[in-house]
This record gives C-alpha cells, structure tokens and sequence, in this order.
C-alpha cells in the first residue's frame, strides 16, 4: 500500500497555452464566475487533469493551462506580479518550495471546508499545520525492463545498480543489445535528479545534520559518480543528450533493455500508442538499490496543486474548484492508467507496479529543505564535464561544493 505524510517539514525562511473551445465539452462545477489560469509541467497525467479543470468554464468562468517543462523557471516571477499571471501552480516536493519561501501561495483550509468534500486526508500536504497544497498523484521513476531480452540474455531481474551493471554486459555479451542502458543524463534538471537519485539508496544525507553544510564530498558521493559514469559504457554514445521524454522514445524504438524512468510515463510505454511488440514485453519494478543500500535508490514524489496568493477571493475558489474537478475520481476512473493517483476510488494498474513497489521498498522523499533548489542547481551545472569524461569524480563534488555553497552564502543559509 502507498503512503505519504500529509504534513511536510517546516520551511525554513520567508507547453503551449491552452484555451478552452466550442469542441470541449463543459461540465457542472458549480462555480458562479471567475478566471482559472493553469501552470503545470508537461506530461500527460497533467495534461489530462488540465483538460478536465477546461471543462469547467462557461460564458462567466473562463479556463486556460499552460502546459510546459519551463514550469518551476516561469512559476516565481509569474506568481510574484499583483495579480499574478496564474492562478493554480502545478508544483511537486520540490517545485513548491521556493513558492513557500517568498509566500506567493496561500492557505487552503478554508477551501478544502467549502469545496473540498471529496478529497482524502492524504492529498492534504501541510505545512506548518495550513494545507497548503492538493496531492492527487503520487510518482517516482523506477525500473523499466524488456522481460524478453533478460530471458534471452539468462538473467533474472536486477534489484541493484550493480546488477544492472552485470546484467547489461549479459545482454551485451550474448549480441542482443551494443547498448541495453539509458538514462535521463541530459545535463540540467535531469542530470542533476540522477545525482539525487542514486545518493538517496546511500542512505546518507545531503546535508550536515541541522545546516545548510554541504555533506556530499565523501565516499558515497563518489560512488554515486562512479555509477553514474559505469552505466554509461552501456549506453548510446549520445546518452548526454537524453531526458525523460526520449527515453520513452528510445524504449519504444527497442534500442533500450532496462532504464530507470518515471512512473508517470509507465503508461505510454505500454499503452495503445506504444509499439506493440515493445509494450508486449515491458515490464516493471522498483528502483535498484545501490552500494549496499537496501532501500531503492531513487526519490519518491507528489504531485498536486496550489492557489496563487496575489489573485482575488473570487478567483481562488474558481481556481480550487476547477482543479478538484480536473483531479476528481471520474478523471481517475477515466483514465486508470496514467499515474498513480491519489484520489478516492483508485484501484492500482499495471501501469502503477513500478511506484508502489518503490513505495513500498522505502524510497525516501525527494528533499524538501529550502537550499535543496540551491544544490540541484549546482549538480545540474557541474556535473556534465565528468559524465562527459572531461574531470574525475573528486574534482566535479568540488565543483559542485564551490557552486552551492557560493548560492547559499548569497541566499543567507550559510
């Protein structure tokens, strides 16, 4: 069974827009007048629960999402003009932190009384004791593999990084597969997430106990470069080039056997538009574990929804209202197998395996502290000269250090 905390730590210190048209049909959300303005990132759970917010406008509501990877760069500047650009922020673990420090989101217990009638307890994520945020689904990436080419190669499933290791060269040595690998080593966002990946199934922390301390420049930060770099002997050449969405593009092609990649995505990859012969012999399970650990290593995720606090009474209960529609058990019951939902009435698919068996295995949350923004920004700039080969493990943690702690000092935290 799937779990999540419905209070989060206290925080420290203060694609294309769509517009409803005459070809969407409109439904009864109870909602008198006001304007509903969506930003969310871009993956099709979303997009499905912005569609279903759309059906909710009439000749005096009016509904528009803003569907983009540009989200978390768009989401403060947009919410921080009076009124702000946007009404809802789609955000997750980390995504909603900076919108709680500078305050540019408001409480919602007061909606939740009024509007919020079919939430559960668990999509109400607290902080320090107001709702601050509507969960809806729950992600996390986890392991994708072909059954068909670990049979031919005699391999049973590997449950760690090192057995992905031996597994790969199996495929490679048996002529099924040059590069059974993939991951999303783009460098940005997604080179970063690979970082926080890997030293989440250490076990350690990020951060000297009670500080903004730096804490990764030690062995299980080199080991999770070290990783990180021998999974890329077993990858496309190109591997630097890579992110979510084309590793899904990659699986589909067949030229992947076993990847790490978002649950969210489980359902493409197996879904009516998903090659068939692929999706035949797709299968899923948790995170591996790493370097020991016995936890998978990976971070577990939220995603939910927030009310802008630079917008009018009359538009925040529009805003709350939409969004409880657009995330409601008919959304789920429509669409099953897209995400793993957090709403009444969700019964696990085969699409959700991976994430609960992650769930279940312990995965720790994605870090929720104030200067994790600060690191991951840090990973994502320094590390593409050592997944490209061009420093070692021990100078690009020194970079990294040098990069975050030069952002912390200027943020206050250290």
């Amino acid at each position: 069974m799937i779990g999540f905390k419905t209070t989060v730590p206290a925080v420290l210190g203060a694609a294309a827009l769509i517009t409803l048209t005459a070809g969407v049909a409109l439904a009864d959300c109870g909602i008198e007048s006001g304007s509903v303005r969506i930003l969310s990132n871009d993956f099709e759970a979303l997009r499905i629960v912005n569609s279903m917010a759309e059906e909710c406008a009439s000749d005096s509501v009016t509904v528009t999402a803003n569907a983009t990877a540009e989200h978390k760069n768009i989401q403060g500047p947009a919410l921080t003009i009076d009124p702000a650009e946007y009404t809802v922020a789609v955000v997750a673990n980390n995504s909603i932190v900076s919108l709680l420090n500078e305050g540019l989101i408001r409480p919602l217990d007061d909606l939740v009384a009024e509007y919020g009638d079919s939430l559960r307890p668990n999509q109400l994520i607290s902080v320090d004791g107001k709702v601050m945020a509507i969960a809806f689904m729950a992600n996390s990436q986890h392991m994708f593999y072909r059954s068909d080419i670990l049979e031919q190669a005699g391999v049973d499933v590997p449950t760690s990084y090192e057995e992905v290791l031996a597994a790969a060269q199996a495929i490679r040595d048996a002529g099924l597969m040059e590069y059974p690998l993939a991951a999303a080593d783009k460098p940005g966002w997604d080179l970063a997430a690979e970082f926080v990946n890997m030293y989440l199934g250490t076990g350690d922390d990020f951060f000297v106990p009670g500080s903004a301390e730096l804490a990764i420049d030690n062995e299980n930060g080199l080991a999770t470069l070290e990783m990180m770099r021998a999974m890329t002997e077993f990858m496309d050449p190109d591997y630097l080039t890579f992110d979510a969405n084309v590793l899904n593009q990659e699986w589909d092609a067949g030229n992947v056997a076993i990847m790490t990649q978002w649950g969210s995505l489980a359902g493409a990859a197996t879904g009516e538009n998903a090659n068939p012969e692929i999706a035949a012999n797709t299968a899923f399970a948790a995170a591996p574990t790493f370097h020991g650990g016995s936890t998978p290593a990976v971070a577990l995720w939220w995603d939910g929804f927030t009310i802008a606090k630079n917008i009018s009474d009359e538009d925040a209960a529009a805003s709350f209202q939409a969004m409880v529609h657009g995330a409601s058990p008919q959304t789920v019951a429509a669409n099953p197998n897209v995400a793993t939902w957090l709403v009444e009435g969700y019964e696990p698919g085969p699409a959700a395996v991976g994430v609960i068996a992650t769930a279940n295995g312990g995965a720790r949350a994605y870090p929720m502290q104030p200067y994790m923004g600060l690191l991951h920004t840090a990973l994502s700039t320094e590390l593409a000269e050592f997944m490209a080969g061009q420093e070692d493990a021990e100078q690009a943690l020194a970079d990294v250090k040098a990069a975050y702690s030069t952002a912390a000092r200027e943020a206050g935290f250290l």
